[in-house]
């Protein structure tokens, strides 16, 4: 007994050292460590998928949804078989279906709405959203022909006939989905002038910068950002030569000062396909694409859509 007694920890003791020696060759093999980063790598994704809301945003939730006056709101409708009705301001809000998953409102907010809830209709049903603060900067521009800045009664009786022209094109609201709501660029340029600026012309102030400016030569392609109609092409006081793209179900995007026009009103656009050329038509300082994007008759920051969004 004695005996065995001494024998039995020299024996453990001897165990255990091998045991010890081939755990640490082990771990420092290749293949283990390989296989203990594969099994963190598995156990933090399912940590992060376990912490995700039922409903995480996708692509076009994240890339749209900004809740600020001349922003975009994205407002999650369900995943119900059929696509629920919407209107906002009562006027009917795009509705598409994300990632195979569910319905989204992509309503555009006015520039002048105030920071706070605002509701829409949903199948006839009120559902609240909130819109958040944004300030936006100045601009201030000379310009030497006076006849732009405090136009005469001819000029103005023109204006007037062609704003109410522009407005109807902004109504439009087609039965066809757009093809894509993430764009493309419509020039090859610097963003100049943005979205929401108040606007003085000679010290006076004007209406707020609707668009998004591009500065590029005269003479550089514009291109549809997205597939659509041409629904409204003219040469106007202040926009200069113009073309107003539809890209469905109340997605319009309107292009100005335009040196040239290569479409016609009924021509049906491929996405990136040349519709005209920059040039300073109209109210410009200089050669620049003005780009207007306009969701259920409201102007937005066509930023949004490119995903050069600055708060």
């Amino acid at each position: 007994m004695t005996r065995g007694a001494e024998r039995w920890p020299y024996r453990r003791t001897v165990c255990s050292k091998r045991t010890a020696e081939r755990g640490d060759s082990m771990i420092q093999s290749p293949a283990f460590l390989v296989f203990s980063r594969l099994i963190m790598r598995v156990l933090l994704t399912l940590l992060v998928l376990l912490s995700l809301p039922a409903h995480a945003d996708g692509f076009l939730s994240r890339l749209l949804h900004k809740p600020v006056p001349g922003g975009v709101a994205v407002i999650d409708l369900g995943d119900g078989p059929r696509p629920p009705q919407v209107s906002y301001l009562d006027k009917p809000a795009l509705v598409v279906r994300e990632d195979d998953r569910r319905w989204i409102a992509v309503v555009g907010v006015p520039l002048k709405t105030p920071a706070g809830r605002q509701t829409l209709l949903v199948d006839g049903k009120p559902r609240d959203f909130q819109v958040g603060e944004r300030t936006y900067g100045e601009q201030h521009i000379t310009l030497k022909n006076r006849e732009q800045v405090s136009p005469g009664a001819e000029a103005l009786a023109r204006i007037g006939r062609e704003l109410a022209e522009q407005q109807e094109a902004y109504r439009r609201f087609s039965p066809f989905q757009p093809s894509n709501l993430h764009f493309d660029r419509p020039v090859e340029g610097r963003l100049s002038s943005p979205f929401g600026l108040r606007r003085f012309f000679n010290g006076e102030e004007r209406n707020p910068h609707s668009g998004l400016d591009f500065a590029a030569p005269t003479g550089t392609p514009v291109r549809a950002p997205a597939a659509g109609e041409v629904i409204l092409v003219g040469d106007y006081f202040f926009n200069g030569r113009t073309v107003f793209v539809d890209h469905g179900k109340g997605l319009i995007s309107m292009f100005c000062h335009l040196s040239e026009v290569d479409v016609r009103v009924g021509q049906r656009l491929a996405r990136g396909e040349v519709l005209g050329k920059v040039g300073a038509t109209g109210r410009a300082t200089g050669p620049h694409l003005h780009w207007n994007v306009s969701l259920n008759d409201v102007r937005v920051d066509p930023a949004i859509f490119i995903g050069a969004y600055r708060p």
